[in-house]
């Protein structure tokens, strides 16, 4: 059994839509996907229905942009949330507080690439943004491609768009603790994204995720493409030893992030099984009208 529980439609910064990532799915072997589109569930339905019609198994979810003020200082964390309510109000006003930053900041950094001589303008960015609930960083560089001022995404983030870098705007992330406490009072679970990814300095630590275990995370996404071997070692330990639900997953955008392809890392069906267990504790504890894992 094949299961990848970390994939992007162009709802969010992915570049296929929610039918066309399901059928993806498929074509590459998969018996379970995941869509976690950034901040919103707007691509459930269509996913859904595709999933039906293709015979795979879908779990809804929604990668979350959080932000902690820890022992390790200030960080963003991308919190995925499986099988949640997102009508659940707390989280709902997070996820339109989260999104509206993300919409508000393309202005800025439309202006900045223009003082640096790059000739862009908001035209063209909603051009890339096309389906997006709401248009960010990567429609910006997806622009930028286009109108041939970078090669990928990956340029235009080091070149431009990457924290620190001259065009980059910061904007509203929600706050890491309250959504895991959110997210369990909708009736779903918490995994945080490739914990150790982007040069982060392996924090969280066993200390850290403790922590957040008591403030009722469900796991750690352990198996990703930014996660070295010793990395993923130390962090299945860390897991171990907290009772932690381990999950691997690609981080799939389509044609927007190379390395990524769908299945390249999985998640093992004992773990996935150990997920749902704990999502349908949650869901019958919040008594909230949580989605359904769609099955064939």
């Amino acid at each position: 059994m094949r299961i990848d529980l970390h994939t992007h439609s162009r709802v969010s910064d992915g570049t296929e839509s929610p039918a066309e990532l399901v059928r993806a799915a498929v074509a590459a072997g998969l018996d379970v996907v995941a869509l976690t589109d950034h901040d919103t569930a707007d691509g459930w339905e269509e996913a859904a229905a595709a999933a039906r019609d293709a015979g795979i198994e879908l779990v809804p979810g929604i990668e979350v942009s959080t932000r902690h003020d820890g022992s390790w200082g200030t960080a963003g964390v991308h919190l995925l949330a499986y099988l949640v309510d997102p009508t659940y109000q707390p989280l709902a006003d997070e996820l339109r507080h989260v999104l509206e930053g993300r919409q508000a900041r393309v202005p800025t950094m439309v202006s900045r690439l223009n003082e640096l001589g790059v000739s862009i303008t908001l035209a063209d960015v909603a051009a890339a943004s096309a389906d997006a609930s709401a248009t960010g960083r990567p429609h910006v560089a997806d622009a930028l491609v286009t109108l041939g001022v970078v090669a990928d995404r990956t340029e235009a983030f080091d070149r431009y768009l990457g924290w620190s870098r001259p065009a980059y705007v910061d904007r509203y992330a929600a706050p890491l603790v309250d959504t895991i406490r959110h997210v369990a009072a909708a009736g779903g679970v918490s995994v945080i994204a490739h914990p150790w990814g982007r040069s982060r300095r392996q924090r969280p630590d066993e200390a850290d995720l403790a922590e957040l275990r008591e403030a009722g995370l469900t796991g750690i996404e352990v198996d990703h493409q930014g996660h070295a071997p010793e990395a993923r070692d130390r962090l299945r330990a860390i897991a171990r030893n907290l009772d932690l639900v381990v999950t691997g997953s690609s981080d799939y955008h389509g044609a927007g992030k190379t390395d990524h392809d769908l299945g390249c890392n999985t998640t093992d069906p004992e773990q996935y099984a150990r997920l749902l267990d704990r999502a349908a504790d949650a869901a019958r504890s919040s008594s909230r009208p949580t989605p359904e894992v769609v099955r064939p």
